[in-house]
C-alpha cells in the first residue's frame, strides 16, 4: 500500500521490496528509481519505511505562453541535489551579494553533495541580479538558484 492509501500492482509490488531490500543491503535510508513517467521512491523513517509511487502523468491540455511565468534568461541552475552554501565558511562573507559583478569562473555558491563541496562557478560575466537561495538551504536538481543579468 502507498503513502495515499492505494494498492500496489503486483510488478510495482515487487520492485518496492528490490527497493527495501537494497535500502538494507547498502544502508540506505532512501532510494528513488525512475523508469519513463514512472517513479517509485522508497524511503526509512525511523523503523518504518515509507513508499511513494508516482503514476504517469495525464497529459495536460497545453497551455498558452506566460512571459511572466518565465524564468529569466540568466538563471542559474542547481547542477545537482545537494545544500547550498553561499559562502565557504559560517564566519566568512559571502561568494556574492546582489548588484555584485562576476567574472566568468568566479565562484558563486558551494552545493554540497554527499559531503563533497561543489563550487559552483559563474558560467559567463555578468551581475547578480537575484539570489534565489539561502544559506544552508536544501536545493534539488535545475533548481534556480540566482539570475545573472
Amino acid at each position: 500500500m502507498t503513502d495515499d492509501g492505494k494498492v500496489l500492482d503486483p510488478a510495482i509490488a515487487d520492485l518496492v521490496r528490490a527497493l527495501a531490500a537494497l535500502l538494507d543491503e547498502v544502508n540506505l535510508n532512501e532510494i528513488e528509481y525512475a523508469e519513463g513517467a514512472r517513479r517509485v521512491r522508497v524511503a526509512r523513517t525511523g523503523t518504518a519505511t515509507s513508499v511513494t509511487v508516482a503514476a504517469p502523468p495525464v497529459a495536460a491540455a497545453p497551455q498558452a505562453h506566460n512571459p511572466i511565468a518565465a524564468e529569466p534568461a540568466g538563471t542559474l541552475k542547481a547542477p545537482m541535489v545537494g545544500t547550498v552554501y553561499l559562502s565557504a565558511s559560517p564566519d566568512a562573507a559571502p561568494y556574492i551579494k546582489i548588484g555584485d559583478p562576476v567574472r566568468e569562473g568566479q565562484t558563486l555558491l558551494i552545493v554540497e553533495a554527499m559531503k563533497v563541496m561543489n563550487h559552483i562557478a559563474a558560467p559567463r560575466s555578468g551581475r547578480v541580479t537575484a539570489i534565489l537561495v539561502a544559506d544552508g538551504m536544501p536545493v534539488e536538481f535545475d533548481q534556480p538558484l540566482l539570475v545573472l543579468e
